[in-house]
């Protein structure tokens, strides 16, 4: 899902002014309602407890009025849709540990890193940020934030400003993907409603004649050294190789330089 997706193209930016108005402005909370202590905050907040346990699939105004206690039409008097709901979920959850990186001891190395780890841990506790599309995100002030703590743990450490970006987006996109599919794989089973263990027999059925044959030397090699049932750490293995790759550029920028 992604503003494009959800957003209502007849009105132009509209849509896209009025998450920008309620992430960045606020918005004044309205004089009357039919249940005094609602609140954008409230509603956002039941809203992201929705999708956590169910996904985005589930988010809709009547499932979250029913967690509030309220009537789905009185949601609108605070949130103008569902797709102005979602960017404000989004922006919220960046909020969550948002300094932490900073109060990392040690140098670029453990700031980035601490970034990446954060990144990861709020993909694993709200799985329905990986459904959001991310070509135009829309720029609320936690993720902004969260941006420039990024760009921080790089500052002043040799590299160009456009490599300062590509470093934090080439990070981010390994945590995004390795996520992605790590939590797909979870989810596998409920989704299709076949096991772990039935789905590989059956791919067994037809990849087996093809590793008999030898077609297949280095996957053969790799599954009988017990490598695809292991228990290694791909997203700890991939963290080390990002920042190990960013170091050397880094050690040549101040070889180069002195």
């Amino acid at each position: 899902m992604s503003r494009d997706e959800t957003a209502d193209r007849s009105d132009g930016g509209a849509a896209v002014r009025r998450s920008l108005q309620l992430m960045w402005g606020g918005a004044p909370e309205p004089t009357r309602g039919p249940k005094p202590g609602l609140s954008v905050a409230a509603i956002v907040q039941a809203a992201i407890e929705l999708a956590d346990a169910e996904g985005l699939v589930a988010l809709s105004m009547r499932r979250i009025a029913g967690a509030l206690g309220v009537g789905a039409m009185s949601l609108y008097r605070y949130v103008p849709g569902k797709s102005e709901l979602v960017d404000l979920m989004v922006d919220e959850v960046y909020s969550e540990d948002l300094g932490a990186p900073e109060t990392v001891e040690g140098g670029w190395r453990e700031r980035l890193e601490a970034c990446g780890r954060q990144e990861w841990a709020l993909y694993l506790r709200h799985p329905w940020m990986l459904q959001i599309a991310q070509g135009r995100p829309m720029l609320g002030p936690n993720s902004m934030r969260s941006t420039d703590i990024a760009l921080r743990a790089v500052d002043g450490i040799g590299l160009t400003e456009e490599e300062m970006l590509g470093a934090v987006v080439a990070l981010s996109s390994f945590v995004a993907g390795l996520a992605k599919t790590t939590i797909e794989a979870m989810q596998a089973a409920d989704r299709t409603g076949i096991s772990d263990e039935e789905w590989w027999e059956i791919q067994s059925e037809y990849v087996g004649p093809a590793v008999v044959a030898g077609e297949l030397p280095m996957l053969t090699k790799v599954g009988e050294a017990g490598a695809f049932n292991s228990m290694f750490d791909h997203f700890e293995f991939g963290l080390q190789r990002v920042l190990d790759g960013l170091g050397v550029l880094i050690e040549r920028r101040r070889v180069a330089g002195s």
